[in-house]
């Protein structure tokens, strides 16, 4: 049986986009598993999902740490002592720094609620009210050093309807990220687990 790539999830609060991982990795066919939950916020609510699911799950509490580079150096170190391929972003509030993400570059996935290049940043839901856009969304992309700007994985589209609130929209592109993270780690876990099988 050929091994599944294990993939490590960073949180910060109630990790819906983590528990879609999950959810999806039951599948025997997923190539990927999850196989550690991380949260900056110890109170974070995914942190016991993730347990209850059978998933080894920590918070590391950024404000015990001095410095930034003190705290990416712990979360790294979980993540190598678990072996972790794959890193997903789900919902995570930490901005990692330049050098955090160059080791793991084309490695570290993040899931954004705004159809990218377009609305980088918070409150992307309200912004797209209030610029009176016809099309909202959401988008999978590979991390790099700019924030919000890597290279595109998957989109999904969502329309602005007559009468929407900032919440209506954002649930409706929720549904959209709970369907497009899976098939983005999918995806780049098959391409992973392709680049990485010995010759034969």
């Amino acid at each position: 049986m050929i091994p599944r790539v294990r993939t490590a999830v960073l949180i910060s609060g109630r990790g819906s986009n983590m528990s879609a991982l999950i959810e999806a990795a039951r599948a025997p066919s997923f190539p990927a598993e999850i196989v550690l939950v991380l949260s900056d916020e110890p109170a974070a609510a995914g942190l016991p999902i993730a347990r209850d699911a059978g998933v080894a799950a920590k918070a590391i509490d950024y404000r015990a740490y001095p410095k930034k580079e003190a705290f990416e150096a712990a979360l790294d170190a979980r993540l190598l002592a678990a072996s972790a391929e794959i890193v997903c972003l789900a919902g995570f509030m930490r901005v990692l720094s330049p050098p955090f993400v160059e080791r793991w570059k084309g490695r570290m996935l993040n899931i954004h609620p705004s159809l990218l290049p377009n609305l980088r940043g918070l409150h992307t839901h309200r912004r797209a009210l209030a610029q009176g856009l016809a099309e909202h969304g959401c988008t999978v992309h590979f991390v790099t050093a700019e924030l919000d700007a890597g290279p595109i994985i998957a989109q999904a589209r969502v329309r602005v309807l007559k009468g929407d609130d900032a919440d209506a929209l954002a649930a409706r592109v929720l549904k959209e990220e709970h369907r497009i993270y899976p098939e983005a780690l999918n995806a780049v876990a098959r391409s992973l687990r392709a680049a990485n099988a010995p010759e034969t």
